[in-house]
């Protein structure tokens, strides 16, 4: 590896084992193969009712990626599927809005396995070697065949994360991983207890962490889908874009309010990065706007009308407090308890 200080992460999904996974451990182990939910997608009567079970087990892929993030800059990032299956393809959105990239497996087996296995043992092991500033793996998997995976990428000196659905994960990989992170336990995933009511579609799951926004919402305004008509007064609202679509001067008050409420609910996801990573609740204003970045590089406090992140994070007072007497204004999330209300305000 390179004397670089800078951690760079690679991010390894194995698409069809962490869904399947989420599926069986909100509809009981081995229901996804009786539902024969994989062809189930759309349809009525028998395959509606598999297709709402399949809404309510939505993996946040975009949870996932800011929990990578949280390691360092993601260098790579790729997902192993067959992705002519319309329960894969339906995830399209989350994927390409966080530029993940989608490696096909077509099933060479009448079983429909497809070796993703493999093939992602395969290129992780060749990235170690091609890219010797990756310091961090990150595989996305609960499955037993990725141990050898993962004590060879430490062989190899990186630090290997894992991240998997509780009840589809096998002990031994947890235990072959430097750290493994429970699903449900990543900042911005609604607990199975609680996700019965707020659990969005696959379709508008949001593309960075939390539920809802095509950026950093925990709620908000769900990104559209392509065959949902596109909102031709926004359209028009807005004077000029980055190539990432980010309103840099939005003329409505509504846009924005929801630009700095999407700003707003990216800083509180930041913020419970840190804090869950270092176990502390105060972050260092840079490491944080660092972090903020990283989750979403479009952002930026000027387009919001702020001269400075400072006077951003001012505009949050309802949700964080700043420490200014401290040398690198730390930030904290206010206790839930008292939080206020939060709306953006239109005259920030």
């Amino acid at each position: 590896m390179n004397a670089s200080t800078e951690t760079r992460v690679g991010v390894y999904i194995d698409f069809d084992n962490i869904v399947i996974s989420r599926y069986n451990q909100l509809h009981t182990r081995g229901q996804f193969q009786k539902d024969h939910a994989r062809d189930a997608v759309g349809g009525k009567g028998e395959t509606a009712a598999i297709t709402q079970r399949l809404d309510e087990a939505t993996v946040n892929l975009g949870a996932i990626l800011d929990f990578a993030s949280s390691f360092g800059t993601v260098g790579v990032s790729r997902a192993y599927a067959d992705w002519s299956v319309a329960i894969n393809a339906s995830y399209r959105r989350q994927l390409i809005d966080r530029a993940v990239d989608l490696v096909q497996l077509f099933p060479v087996v009448a079983s429909m396995k497809n070796g993703a296995d493999i093939r992602l043992a395969v290129d992780v092991v060749e990235d170690l070697f091609r890219l010797p500033d990756l310091t961090h793996v990150v595989i996305v998997a609960g499955d037993s065949d990725y141990i050898a995976l993962a004590q060879r990428a430490k062989v190899l000196g990186r630090y290997v994360v894992g991240i998997g659905v509780a009840g589809g994960t096998s002990k031994a990989l947890a235990a072959a991983c430097d750290e493994f992170a429970d699903y449900d336990a990543l900042p911005g995933i609604v607990r199975v207890s609680a996700a019965q009511e707020t659990r969005p579609s696959r379709r508008k799951a949001g593309t960075n962490g939390t539920n809802g926004s095509a950026s950093a919402a925990d709620a908000g305004t769900a990104p559209r889908t392509d065959d949902e008509p596109a909102d031709t007064e926004a359209v028009a609202d807005a004077a000029e874009a980055t190539p990432s679509g980010r309103a840099l001067r939005p003329r409505s008050s509504r846009q924005a309010k929801a630009a700095l409420e999407e700003a707003g609910d990216l800083l509180a996801r930041a913020l419970e990065l840190g804090a869950a990573k270092n176990d502390e609740d105060w972050q260092a204003s840079g490491n944080v706007k660092n972090q903020m970045l990283r989750m979403d590089p479009t952002f930026q406090e000027r387009a919001l009308g702020f001269s400075s992140f400072t006077d951003f994070v001012k505009s949050m007072d309802a949700r964080v407090e700043i420490d200014e007497s401290h040398p690198s204004r730390r930030i904290r999330l206010r206790p839930l308890g008292t939080q206020l209300m939060f709306s953006a305000r239109s005259d920030a």
